[in-house]
């Protein structure tokens, strides 16, 4: 990904000084793209009119309209933005606007209002689904970025509950650097 050189200053510069800690450690999803590469199952849902993405990591739940209406003109900021698909024989295309500051495109750098993220969902075969995702966003990067990403079915797995909360580890000392504390849970660490 290529980032304007006004961004890619910015993401230097919180590099440098960042502390350690990030939003994903705090619990906070990390939004549009990067939910979409989870390591944990999905599960895809059609009905009529619309496409429900049910992702394990972070319990979070996505909508692809998929009714005919159009994109907001002023969409309120959410965490996967709102995203409205269309079919272009056996591609889903769904294209997604209005993103929460609160995401991430690089280390310290936030989306403008203006990124967009077009999606082609396709069935390579009966258990694989490929996912080209491009994102633009003029304000921030220097050229569109594609990448693309392979689903496998495991008709085995099955969405679980995730509660970051519960058993989370992760800790941020006085200094801002991150730690982790790695004793089992339930395990008495005094002898």
């Amino acid at each position: 990904m290529q980032l304007n050189p006004e961004y890619e200053a910015k993401s230097r510069a919180y590099q440098a000084s960042a502390p350690e800690d990030n939003t994903t450690a705090n619990c906070l999803p990390p939004g549009m793209p990067g939910i979409m590469t989870q390591p944990y199952p999905m599960e895809f849902l059609m009905t009529p009119g619309k496409v429900t993405i049910v992702i394990e990591a972070y319990t979070q739940v996505r909508h692809i309209y998929t009714d005919g209406r159009k994109l907001p003109e002023d969409p309120d900021p959410k965490f996967f933005g709102t995203s409205i698909g269309h079919w272009e024989g056996d591609t889903l295309v769904a294209e997604s606007i209005g993103f929460s500051p609160s995401i991430r495109l690089a280390p310290g750098v936030a989306p403008s209002d203006k990124m967009r993220i077009v999606e082609r969902f396709r069935l390579a075969d009966p258990d694989n689904m490929t996912i080209e995702t491009t994102i633009t966003d003029p304000v921030v990067l220097a050229a569109p970025y594609t990448t693309s990403s392979n689903l496998r079915r495991h008709r085995e797995w099955t969405i679980e509950e995730y509660i970051c909360e519960e058993n989370n580890r992760n800790s941020v000392d006085s200094s801002g650097k991150a730690g982790i504390d790695l004793t089992p849970p339930g395990a008495n660490s005094s002898k």
